[in-house]
């Protein structure tokens, strides 16, 4: 298997193998791919621990690093996941918020391991590259929710 030449790495305390299951499970295209062990101890753990989860996102290559509590997931780096309608929009929302997680505005949310995602229904892009008053209403619309609603923004898109 070749390297990609760029991998999204994210960092975990000791749970990297375990976020990479949950998200393989959660969204299509996405596996665990492997599962590395340190060959010695290091800061943040022993010889034979987990150390890194090779892992896709949505055909996206990704590694979880469990180097440890130094470091915390912010809302600096998410996962967007573009959604056709409200039921996918829904599902994603609900596997990542009912699986530990919380939800936060405009269609963002954490999962459990703190890792940002924006759960992004096609038809809020569509209308925010449309411009003008339809992007202003869809956008004013999206800033009053959590999850996003489809409905509602393509209501608002028609004014």
């Amino acid at each position: 298997m070749t390297i990609p030449k760029n991998t999204i790495c994210v960092w975990f305390d000791k749970e990297a193998e375990e976020a990479a299951r949950f998200y393989a499970q959660t969204f299509p295209d996405s596996r665990v791919t492997a599962v590395r062990r340190a060959p010695a101890d290091y800061p943040a753990g022993k010889a034979g621990d987990v150390l890194t989860v090779e892992f896709t996102v949505f055909g996206i290559p990704c590694i979880g690093l469990n180097g440890g509590s130094d470091f915390h997931q912010t809302e600096a780096f998410s996962f967007q996941i573009a959604t056709d309608d409200q039921e996918e929009t829904d599902r994603y929302w609900n596997a990542i918020v009912g699986n530990g997680g919380r939800e936060s505005a405009c269609g963002w949310c954490k999962d459990r391991w703190g890792v940002s995602w924006q759960i992004t229904p096609r038809v809020l892009t569509d209308a925010m590259a449309a411009g003008g008053a339809e992007a202003r209403r869809a956008f004013e619309a999206m800033m009053t929710m959590g999850k996003i609603d489809v409905a509602a923004i393509e209501a608002a898109r028609r004014g």
